[in-house]
C-alpha cells in the first residue's frame, strides 16, 4: 500500500494542513436507483458534518475545521473523496486523530433513526426550494450544470424535475441501506492500512516553516511524513462508542410561553412619524412599509414574490468596533465572535440550536464591522420557516448564553488572524497602512495578542450587549410572505422583547482622526522573503462619508446643495446638449424639469453616494486602461470608496498587484491618474459608462432579497439621520440626473494632496530587504521612460471588465 505523504512546506503558511484523497470511477446517475444512492449518501455526508463542525466545537475542538466532500469532477473524469483537517501547528496531530475517529465512528454505527429522518426532511426541503427558485438561476449557472451533467453522463434535470424525482424515491430510503452505502464512502479513511481497503490517492500536508510558540517567538515547525501516518493509525485504534440521539426543539418558545410574554409586555405598535401619529407607513412605489414597536424597536418589511418561498431578515444594531474603548481594545468584535461560537440560548445547547436550524432551514450569520454588529437570518417559508426565525432572534436578544470556553475560541482565533498577518503579503502591507493613516487606532485593524490578553468575558459581554438596546436597534424582512403573517411575527417575538433604552451611550465612540503629515509613515515598504517573486501596493487617504460628513466636523451637503448649477463656462463639466432634457420620476414621484434636474441631487442626502459611485466607476476605469492597459505596470488595479453610514469619516483605496521592478512606478502611475481628473477633463462618455453601470447593476440586483436589505437599511436609525424612503425611491432618477460637474464637486473633497496620501508597498523575494531594492532601481533604470503617463490625451474608450 502507498503510504507516501506529500509535503508543501511554505514561509506563508499559517495553519497545518492535512488532506486524504480518494479516487473512484463516476456512478452515473441515470436511473431512480442511482439517484437514491446519491440521496443516501448526501444524509450520511451531512451527518458527518454536522457531528464533527457542532459536537467539537462546544470543547475547544484541536482542529481549525475538518470538512470530508464527495463529489463528481468532470475535470478529473472521476468521483474524488477528500478528507480536509485544518489546524493549528501545535494541534495538527490531535486533529487527525479525531477526524478520523469520527470517520470510523460512523462508518462502524452508521446514522440514527432521528438522524436519517432530520437530513432526510432537510435535503427534500433544500430541493424544494431550489425548484421554487428555478426562475432566478442565471442562465450561465444552468449552462455550466447541464455541461457538467452531460460531461459525467449524468441524465441532466432542471431543478423542478429533480425534485420530483427525489421525492418519488426519497419514501424508500431505509436506515440499513443509508449506513450500508454510506460505509463505502468511507472506506478509505476507516478501514486505511487493511490489505482489502482501497488505497487513498494521495496524501497531501501543507505545513508552515516557521510557527510562534509563546515565550519562546518564531521556532522551525518540523514534521515528518511517518508522524502523519502514525496519526491516522493512532485515530483508528481509539475507542469508538455509537451516536446517542439528540432531543431536538421543534420550537424554542412554547405557545404558553409566548402567551405569558404578551400579557407580560403587551406589545403593540406606536406611531413612525410623531407628527402624524401614523403606525403604519407605506410606500406604493417600493412597496416598503415601516412600523415601531412599543419598546422602541423600529421594523420595516417589504413583501417580495422574486425568490419564491423564502425570506431575510437583518438586525442592524448602531455601535460596532467604534465602540471599543482603550481599556477593552477588541471588545466588541471578540464579544461577537464570542456570542457565535457558544451557540447556546435560554436552557437549550449549540447542538439543540443547530439542529433545530437544519430542521427549518434558517441560515443565521452574526458579525461586527467598524459601525454596526449585524446579525442575519436566511429561512424558507416552508413549515413554519420564518416563525422558527423569529423565535431565534427573540431568544439571542433575551437569552443568550456567554460562555467562558467561547470567550477563549474567540481570544485563540483572532490571536491567530493576528500572528498570521505577517506571513500574507497583502494583509501585512493593508495592515501597516491602516495603521499610519489612522494614527494606530486598533479599531480598523485585528486587536494585537497585548489586547486580546487584558480581556475579560465580562468586558467582552458587557461592549456587545450594552449596543443591543431598544432605540439602537432595526430589524428589515424582504420575503415571500403575507402581511398578516410577517406582522404577527414582528409583534409576538420582536414586541415582546424587554425595552432597553441607552442608544446615545452605544453610540458614543472616541473621536477617529487621520494621522497628520509624518515623513517616516506617509510611504512605507514591506519586504517578506519567498520564492516566488511578486508585489502588491495601497494607496489611500481621506474622504467623507456617505452623507458628506467628514472627519474634521465639516457638512458638505449644506455647502454643496449652494453651489449655484450650470457654472463653468467651458462646457467640460456640463452636462452635454440635448442629453437628459426630460426626465419623469418613477410613479408617485415629482416630475424633474430641466430646471430643477440638479438642483435636487444637490438637495438630496445621497449626493455623495450617488457622485461617489459615479467617480469610483470613471477613475476604475482609467486606472485599468492606463495603468494596466497603456503602461503594463501592474496585473490588476482597483479603486475602492469606503463610505460609512455612522461614522463621519470614509477613506478611499487603490489597490495594486505588481512586479517587485514595477510597482513603484505603478503607485506614482496610480497617483497621476487619480490627481489626472484635474487637467484631462472626465468626458461625458465616461460618465454615461458610468451611470449606464451601475444602473445595470442596480437592475441586476434589484430581484435579489439581500439587496432590498441593504437599500432598507437604516431607513428608521436615529445614528443615521438622513437616510429616508427617498434614498430609495430617488435612486434611479439621481444617476439620470447626475452631471460631470456634480462628480466633480465630488471628487473636490477626496484628500489628494501629498501631504494627506499614504502609501504602503509590499514586496515578497528570496532576497533582502536592501537587495531587492537595489534590482528595483536597476530594473527602473533599464526601462528608462517607457513607462511615463502621457499628458493631454482622452481616456481610453475601453472599459474595465465589471464582475
Amino acid at each position: 500500500m502507498n503510504k507516501k505523504v506529500v509535503f508543501f512546506i511554505n514561509n506563508f503558511y499559517h495553519n497545518e494542513s492535512t488532506a486524504v484523497f480518494s479516487q473512484i470511477p463516476v456512478n452515473k446517475v441515470r436511473t431512480y436507483g442511482d439517484l437514491r444512492n446519491v440521496l443516501m449518501k448526501r444524509i450520511f455526508l451531512s451527518a458527518l458534518h454536522f457531528r464533527i463542525n457542532t459536537r467539537y466545537q462546544s470543547s475547544n475542538p484541536p482542529f481549525t475545521s475538518v470538512e470530508l466532500d464527495h463529489s463528481d469532477s468532470g475535470r478529473e473524469g472521476c468521483t474524488v473523496t477528500t478528507l480536509t483537517v485544518n489546524a493549528e501547528p501545535q494541534n495538527w496531530e490531535n486533529a487527525i486523530k479525531v477526524a478520523v475517529l469520527e470517520v470510523r465512528r460512523l462508518k462502524e454505527f452508521g446514522v440514527t433513526n432521528g438522524e436519517l429522518a432530520r437530513y432526510l426532511d432537510a435535503l427534500l426541503k433544500d430541493s424544494e426550494q431550489l425548484a421554487a427558485m428555478i426562475d432566478n438561476v442565471s442562465s450561465v449557472d444552468n449552462l455550466d450544470f447541464i455541461m457538467e451533467s452531460d460531461a459525467l453522463g449524468h441524465t441532466v434535470m432542471d431543478q423542478r424535475q429533480g425534485h420530483d424525482s427525489l421525492v418519488a424515491v426519497a419514501g424508500t430510503v431505509t436506515l440499513e441501506e443509508v449506513n450500508s452505502i454510506g460505509a463505502e464512502v468511507l472506506e478509505f479513511i476507516s478501514d486505511y492500512g487493511k490489505p482489502s481497503a482501497p488505497h487513498p490517492a494521495a496524501i497531501v500536508a501543507c505545513v508552515p516553516k516557521k510557527v510562534h510558540i509563546d515565550g519562546i517567538g518564531e521556532t522551525d515547525f518540523k514534521i515528518e511524513p511517518e508522524e502523519i501516518v502514525d496519526a491516522i493509525e493512532a485515530g483508528l485504534k481509539e475507542p469508538i462508542e455509537a451516536e446517542p440521539e439528540l432531543e431536538i426543539p421543534k420550537e424554542l418558545i412554547s405557545s404558553e410561553q409566548l402567551q405569558e410574554l404578551r400579557l407580560k409586555q403587551n406589545p403593540s405598535f406606536i406611531p413612525v412619524d410623531q407628527e402624524k401619529k401614523t403606525t403604519k407607513v407605506y410606500d406604493e412605489d417600493t412597496g416598503i412599509v415601516q412600523r415601531r414597536l412599543s419598546n422602541g424597536i423600529p421594523v420595516n418589511y417589504k413583501i417580495s414574490k422574486s425568490e419564491a418561498n423564502s425570506g431575510v431578515m437583518r438586525l442592524i444594531v448602531g455601535g460596532g468596533r467604534a465602540a471599543e474603548t482603550d481599556e477593552a481594545k477588541g471588545a466588541v468584535i471578540v464579544g461577537v465572535r464570542t456570542l457565535s461560537e457558544g451557540g447556546r440560548v435560554g436552557n437549550f445547547s449549540r447542538e439543540q440550536v443547530e439542529l433545530f436550524c437544519v430542521n427549518h432551514l434558517i441560515n443565521c450569520s452574526l458579525e461586527s464591522t467598524e459601525e454596526f454588529i449585524c446579525m442575519e437570518f436566511r429561512f424558507t417559508l416552508r413549515d413554519e420557516g420564518m416563525r422558527a426565525a423569529f423565535q431565534l432572534l427573540h431568544m439571542v436578544l433575551e437569552h443568550s448564553v456567554w460562555l467562558d470556553d467561547a470567550f477563549d475560541r474567540a481570544k485563540q482565533l483572532y490571536l491567530s488572524y493576528y500572528r498570521s498577518i505577517p506571513k500574507s503579503l497583502e494583509r501585512s502591507t493593508a495592515h501597516k497602512l491602516m495603521l499610519a493613516m489612522l494614527d494606530g487606532d486598533e479599531r480598523f485593524v485585528e486587536p494585537t495578542p497585548n489586547s486580546l490578553q487584558q480581556l475579560t468575558l465580562e468586558q467582552v459581554k458587557d461592549a456587545v450587549m450594552n449596543q443591543f438596546v431598544s432605540d439602537n436597534m432595526e430589524v428589515s424582512i424582504v420575503g415571500d410572505f403575507s402581511e398578516e403573517d410577517i406582522e404577527s411575527c414582528i409583534l409576538e417575538y420582536l414586541g415582546t422583547v424587554r425595552e432597553r433604552r441607552g442608544s446615545e451611550r452605544a453610540q458614543k465612540y472616541s473621536p477617529i482622526i487621520f494621522r497628520p503629515y509624518t515623513a517616516d509613515l506617509q510611504h512605507q515598504q514591506v519586504f517578506l522573503k519567498d520564492t516566488d517573486e511578486r508585489a502588491c501596493a495601497y494607496v489611500a487617504g481621506p474622504a467623507p462619508n456617505r452623507w458628506g460628513f467628514t472627519f474634521e466636523g465639516k457638512n458638505l451637503l449644506e455647502s454643496v446643495s449652494n453651489v449655484p448649477a450650470f457654472t463653468s463656462q467651458d462646457g467640460l463639466m456640463n452636462r452635454c446638449p440635448g442629453e437628459h432634457q426630460n426626465f419623469e420620476e418613477q410613479p408617485g414621484g415629482l416630475e424633474i424639469t430641466e430646471k430643477n434636474l440638479q438642483g435636487k441631487l444637490r438637495a438630496h442626502p445621497l449626493f455623495f453616494a450617488i457622485t461617489m459611485g459615479l467617480l469610483q466607476e470613471i477613475v476604475n476605469s482609467r486606472l485599468f486602461t492606463t495603468v494596466r492597459d497603456s503602461l503594463g505596470l501592474t496585473y490588476d488595479v482597483s479603486f475602492e470608496l469606503n463610505l460609512f453610514d455612522r461614522l463621519n469619516l470614509g477613506w478611499y483605496v487603490i489597490s495594486v498587484t505588481s512586479t517587485p521592478g514595477k510597482v513603484h512606478k505603478a503607485v506614482d502611475a496610480c497617483k497621476n491618474v487619480l490627481r489626472g481628473l484635474l487637467s484631462n477633463k472626465i468626458a461625458s462618455r465616461e460618465l454615461d459608462r458610468a451611470r449606464r453601470t451601475l444602473l445595470m447593476r442596480h437592475e441586476a440586483e434589484i430581484k435579489s432579497n439581500a439587496y432590498w436589505l441593504g437599500l432598507m437599511a437604516h431607513l428608521q436609525a436615529t445614528s443615521v439621520p438622513r437616510k429616508d424612503i427617498s434614498c430609495i425611491k430617488d435612486l434611479t432618477s439621481l444617476y439620470e440626473a447626475a452631471t460631470i460637474e456634480d462628480v466633480y464637486l465630488a471628487y473636490e473633497q477626496l484628500k489628494i494632496d501629498e501631504n494627506s496620501l499614504f502609501s504602503c508597498i509590499g514586496v515578497a523575494g528570496s532576497q533582502a530587504g536592501e537587495a531587492i531594492t537595489a534590482s528595483i532601481l536597476e530594473e527602473e533604470l533599464v526601462d528608462g521612460l517607457h513607462s511615463v503617463i502621457p499628458v493631454g490625451r482622452g481616456s481610453s474608450t475601453m472599459t474595465r471588465p465589471t464582475t
